[in-house]
């Protein structure tokens, strides 16, 4: 690339003229990208997909500055930003036009979301398209730096830091608040780097917010707080480097807020020429590549050497164009490949029943196997509302553990459960192992956005580079007068959620080993709790309390466990009742009705389920009992039950029996209406005798 003179360096430019050069290069590859999309539309507008256009200098002003050693959480026009860290136009459009060699995908994801593990670039873990949820593993990201580096189990000699990208109109999300405050509150190394074009979709600034990000970022206090011109360049490039130095040595938040035009379509989908009118000639004035231009030619850059770099980004892009275009689409067979991380726990080890062992309750056998989790593996920590060295968990599940392992490791979170869940998809990829707790399964919901988009759907999504080792513990259904609000069941929510696990102990033993096996599974696991068999104080649920297994003890999802056997009889019918959770011991106190008669399986594990087994368990009694403490109509029981009547057609008796709690939306505060509502024993022993007398 032709370089100015020395003379010319002292005409006016205020920085290098290599990074000049290189800029005004890369801002010409990415102009000339999007307009090779727009002259392609047949092409390129298969796939919707949003250009940086407008927003290329504050971009490239970072990507050029961060480091190997930091962390970036990208939105969907961070384009130019791809290009300052030495991402290629061809690597781009590979997952643009949904190629196989597309690095970020292998074209199932959108274009603009990356997902990089490479040598000699920053770690880009996956993120999803809706606006503003980065925030929260972006965050978790830099507390999980800083957790390492207080534990000094961080290696290198650069301090990382996370850059957190947002456009203006996603800070108005809720879950942006919750990232805000806890970078504040635990003092994070995170940038958070707000690009402000004055538009969401269609809709302006002005119509959106009282205020910008700037100005609402003044509430929250430790936040520290700059503006830039980000169409500059020059401008762009020193306050970014000033930014990245502040975080980088204070190990404290910064919000850059740097103001641009968008001068291309929000996406290909919605286009400008809709709606932008003279608004789009304002924001033309404002053009980065222009400005730079003029910038390099007062310099005394001549017009000749921009030219020529004019000429060759085209070439360049029309080349990659064409290569990508020509390159192979994904293949098929491969589909469906990635949906999980390969587990190491796929048998049973350790010891059950050691001998001289003593029996523990439900929530004292997950103490146990938290506890000897954080004296194994040093880079876990666990954390939620209330855990901490004060209370321990309002089950006295983390009792003594702060104390034990320090508060850095074991720790309140404010009332944020997206920010719990989500901040674990962070956590993960800098190499924590976090587990969290969601204090009711009633109040799982506003974290369900994070478990969704932003942890269910990253290996898959990034071809396995990205797996979200996470273990969510959730304290889950009804245990006596505990109302409309702390006695839900949401296990069939959770169910219809691909790219997680749902674990569900009924007993102490199953308690230990499956956390043990769930915190060792590299991908998300909930693992639902029932209140009610945590002390063995509910009437029929004694033996949730059981001998306490090996320290080594561990149970792999997906493997369920038959507690009670019965064996087919000529002379009369038999019965499988499929159950987890409370649904055991209401089963076992109804089979006492029918001795010999009743075989039950406690399935332990709903995703994946051992569907082997059930199969076994139908064709060994020719009839099927699914039992669940859920509202039982469109429930995950009456899906089973609906796949067992399907694929166990031939070797069914009688039709597949279902029981679960009362249709109506909460479980009422009355005891005697609570008992009206859910299953019992007694609701178990007649529905058994129908379907074994049918």
């Amino acid at each position: 690339m032709p370089q100015a003179t020395t003379e010319k360096k002292r005409k006016g430019l205020t920085l290098d003229s290599d990074i000049l050069m290189k800029a005004y290069e890369r801002m010409c590859m990415a102009r000339r990208m999007a307009e090779t999309y727009d002259e392609n539309r047949e092409v390129c507008s298969k796939y919707v997909h949003s250009t940086s256009r407008g927003h290329e200098a504050i971009q490239l002003a970072a990507g050029f500055q961060l480091t190997p050693q930091d962390y970036a959480s990208l939105y969907y026009r961070d384009e130019s930003m791809l290009l300052g860290m030495g991402l290629e136009p061809y690597e781009l459009m590979l997952q643009l036009m949904a190629k196989r060699d597309d690095p970020f995908s292998g074209g199932r994801s959108y274009y603009g979301h990356p997902s990089l593990r490479r040598e000699g670039f920053p770690i880009i873990p996956h993120q999803s398209s809706a606006t503003g949820m980065q925030a929260i593993p972006a965050t978790g990201m830099a507390q999980g730096i800083a957790y390492l580096e207080s534990q000094k189990l961080l290696k290198g000699k650069t301090k990382p830091i996370v850059l957190c990208s947002l456009g203006d109109g996603s800070v108005t999300e809720g879950e942006v608040a919750e990232a805000f405050q806890m970078a504040v509150l635990k003092k994070l190394p995170i940038l958070f780097l707000v690009q402000d074009n004055e538009w969401g979709i269609s809709a302006t600034g002005k119509e959106m917010r009282t205020g910008d990000a700037f100005d609402y970022a003044g509430g929250f206090k430790g936040l520290e707080r700059r503006r830039v011109d980000g169409a500059d360049f020059v401008a762009s490039y020193q306050a970014m480097k000033e930014a990245i130095a502040f975080v980088r040595e204070k190990r404290a938040p910064l919000l850059l807020h740097a103001t641009c035009p968008l001068l291309g379509h929000h996406t290909s989908g919605v286009r400008k020429e809709w709606y932008r009118g003279d608004d789009l000639n304002e924001h033309e004035k404002r053009d980065p590549l222009v400005r730079l231009r003029n910038y390099l030619l007062d310099g005394g850059i001549e017009t000749a050497v921009l030219r020529d770099i004019e000429t060759k980004a085209a070439k360049k892009v029309k080349a990659d164009y064409e290569r990508a275009l020509a390159s192979p689409d994904p293949e098929l067979s491969d589909f469906d490949s990635h949906e999980f991380a390969p587990t190491s726990v796929v048998e049973e080890k350790g010891v059950r029943i050691p001998e001289g062992g003593e029996k523990v309750v439900m929530v004292d056998a997950a103490l146990h196997a938290v506890e000897e989790i954080l004296k194994e593996y040093p880079e876990s920590l666990f954390y939620g509302q209330d855990v901490g060295r004060r209370l321990g968990g309002v089950f006295r599940e983390a009792a003594t553990l702060a104390q034990k392992y320090g508060d850095e490791r074991v720790f309140n979170t404010p009332i944020q459960e997206a920010y719990i869940i989500g901040s674990t998809a962070g956590m993960s990829a800098v190499g924590c192992k976090p587990i969290v707790e969601i204090q009711f399964a009633d109040y799982i919901w506003p974290g369900l956005n994070q478990l969704v988009e932003e942890l269910s759907k990253s290996c898959y999504l990034t071809k396995g580079k990205f797996p979200v080792q996470s273990l969510i513990r959730v304290p889950i259904g009804a245990y006596g007068g505990g109302g409309p609000y702390h006695s839900g069941s949401i296990e069939s929510t959770l169910l219809t959620i691909r790219g997680i696990k749902v674990v569900y102990p009924s007993n102490a033993a199953d308690m230990k080993g499956l956390l043990k096996a769930s915190f060792l599974d590299p991908n998300p696991v909930v693992m639902l709790e029932h209140k009610g068999l945590y002390w063995s104080k509910v009437p029929g649920t004694l033996e949730a309390k059981t001998i306490e297994p090996s320290e080594d003890y561990v149970i792999p999802l997906g493997k369920a466990n038959i507690i009670q056997t019965a064996e087919p009889d000529q002379a009369e019918s038999t019965a499988a009742i499929i159950t987890y959770g409370m649904g055991v011991y209401w089963a076992k106190e109804a089979s006492k009705n029918f001795p010999g008669r009743v075989e039950i399986m406690d399935l332990r594990t709903l995703n994946p389920i051992d569907w082997e087994a059930i199969v076994q368990v139908v064709q060994k009694h020719s009839r099927a009992f699914v039992l669940t403490e859920e509202p039982l109509l469109n429930s995950f029981a009456e899906s089973l039950a609906g796949r067992i009547s399907k694929e166990c057609f031939t070797h069914l008796d009688a039709p597949v029996w279902t029981l679960g709690a009362a249709n109506l939306p909460a479980v009422p505060l009355n005891v005697d209406l609570e008992k009206m509502m859910l299953p019992s024993a007694e609701k178990v022993a007649v529905e058994l005798e129908g379907l074994l007398r049918y």
